[in-house]
This record gives C-alpha cells, sequence and structure tokens, in this order.
C-alpha cells in the first residue's frame, strides 16, 4: 500500500490505527541511534533516512537530486518494511543481523536483500534494530557505497 504524503507525521497517520503505534516506535528508535548526520526525509513514499547533499554533495547514483539513501521504513500490504542498505552493501553486518536476529525474535527472519519484513508489529525487535542503526556514520556509509557502485 502506498500512503502519500509530506512528512512522517502526516504518512503515520494515514496509516491503519492498529500500525500507527509501531511505525511511530520504529521512526524513533531509528531516529534516536543514528549517528549524527543522517537526516530523515519522506522518499519513494516511505519515511526515509538519507546523507543529505550536504554531507554528500553527489547524491543518489540513479538521480543525483535525490539524497543518498540509507534506510526506509513503510507499511505495506500484509507487513511492516526496514529497508536497511548497508545490509545489502556490507556482508558482515548482514550476517551479523542474521545471527543476532534469533536471540530477539522467536519467528523465523522474512528478509529479502536489503528489506525486513514485519508481518506481526509485536515482533518487531526494536533493540535489535537500534543497535543496528547505530553501527554505520554517514561516512563509513558513503565508503560503503562508492566501494559497491564502483564495483559496477
Amino acid at each position: 500500500m502506498k500512503y502519500k504524503s509530506d512528512s512522517p507525521e502526516a504518512y503515520i497517520d494515514l496509516l491503519p490505527k492498529e500500525r500507527q503505534a509501531p511505525m511511530q516506535k520504529l521512526r524513533q528508535t531509528i531516529k534516536d541511534a543514528l549517528p549524527i548526520g543522517f537526516e530523515e526525509v519522506m522518499s519513494y513514499n516511505m519515511i526515509g533516512f538519507v546523507v543529505p547533499h550536504s554531507i554528500y554533495p553527489d547524491g543518489y547514483h540513479c538521480n543525483t537530486e535525490l539524497p543518498l539513501p540509507f534506510i526506509n521504513i513503510a507499511s505495506q500490504k500484509n507487513f511492516i518494511a526496514l529497508y536497511h542498505n548497508a545490509m545489502y552493501a556490507d556482508p558482515i553486518l548482514h550476517d551479523w543481523f542474521i545471527k543476532e536476529y534469533p536471540k530477539h525474535v522467536k519467528t523465523k527472519l522474512d528478509m529479502g536483500k536489503s528489506c525486513v519484513r514485519f508481518k506481526k508489529p509485536e515482533t518487531i525487535p526494536y533493540d535489535l534494530i537500534q543497535e543496528l542503526c547505530s553501527k554505520i556514520t554517514p561516512s563509513e556509509w558513503i565508503s560503503l557505497y562508492e566501494k559497491a557502485i564502483k564495483k559496477k
């Protein structure tokens, strides 16, 4: 489902009531844990956290007018999604998350390349997400991103 809004607050207000509190808590968990330098924006009809042009003027290679995306969260039709680009770019971070996940959640991990899907909002491991979000600074993300892009 796509919820079009101009702000994270408006996005959350558009969600079904049972999704609002978990999405707000997920958003706040990320905001509180991210190192200084990331900015919250609306991107791709999702709540996003990016490296702004003031830090990384090159922007996103697919559209340099956009800041460099890092994390997005969204309420989809059947789940809440966390898109964490560094888990896709960094096998060590990816493997760490997969290893840690069962220590926090009893249900099976439902994960794509950079997307973690939570079908039951009550199973969102906020403490694990907090730790995940604190592991990469904007400069570290830029380095990982450039390394991945230059390979292509």
